[in-house]
């Protein structure tokens, strides 16, 4: 498997080089963050410039494609005005689950509030139920199906950082702080990701019930916390 500090010190010599004085933030974000990368992960990287205009883009591209890995490089590239003014609820998630490499997202801090981790749970959730029914409905997916599991484990995590005020970056901490409903779908969760068989419609039915939940019951399940 590939060296990431080696890789990501590469990375910085390409930023520095095509951007120079203009980088606020660099980032890395996904299971190199949290230190779970696979031979196959994704290099998620995260660049916040002083602005971004198409010609950023382009340049950044260009920039991309003379970086060994190429084909695994992702992530999320923005201005800093922009950022800074992203809906919230997307922002707990977007600053927890961040390791900063060169600089500092604790400007977030100011617009993430218990509102608006709120809304990332009821937001997530809302997600999860329509991906859920689509799926079963018509695509009828196990890789769809993968990923909307995916997607209940970052719910969770805001449920949980809302219990402890801790957030939890390895989904299986989270078993030792959430219910049972939430274990069941992150025990799930933790099967599919090691290459667990998938049941389609028995775990599409848990997941659906899951997320029916917290979409209905959202108030009074939050007002227990």
């Amino acid at each position: 498997m590939m060296d990431i500090k080696k890789w990501m010190n590469t990375f910085l010599n390409a930023v520095n080089a095509t951007f120079t004085n203009r980088i606020w933030f660099v980032g890395l974000q996904g299971s190199y963050g949290r230190g779970e990368a696979t031979e196959t992960s994704d290099i998620d990287v995260v660049i916040i410039l002083d602005q971004l205009s198409a010609t950023d883009i382009q340049a950044y591209n260009a920039m991309l494609d003379g970086l060994p890995y190429r084909e695994l490089i992702c992530g999320f590239l923005s201005g800093k005005d922009e950022l800074l003014n992203w809906e919230s609820s997307d922002l707990f998630h977007f600053y927890y689950d961040t390791t900063p490499i060169k600089g500092s997202l604790d400007e977030l801090l100011a617009v993430i509030d218990e509102a608006s981790i709120d809304r990332a749970i009821k937001i997530g959730a809302c997600n999860i139920y329509h991906g859920c029914v689509h799926n079963m409905l018509h695509e009828k997916s196990d890789d769809i199906l993968r990923e909307l599991y995916k997607s209940a484990s970052f719910v969770i995590q805001a449920i949980a950082f809302r219990q402890t005020g801790k957030y939890l970056k390895q989904q299986k901490e989270l078993l030792r702080v959430v219910s049972s409903d939430e274990c069941g779908i992150i025990e799930t969760f933790l099967s599919l990701k090691s290459g667990g068989k998938v049941d389609f419609y028995l775990m599409s039915e848990a997941l659906f019930a899951w997320s029916k939940k917290w979409i209905t019951e959202n108030d009074s399940l939050l007002s227990t916390i």
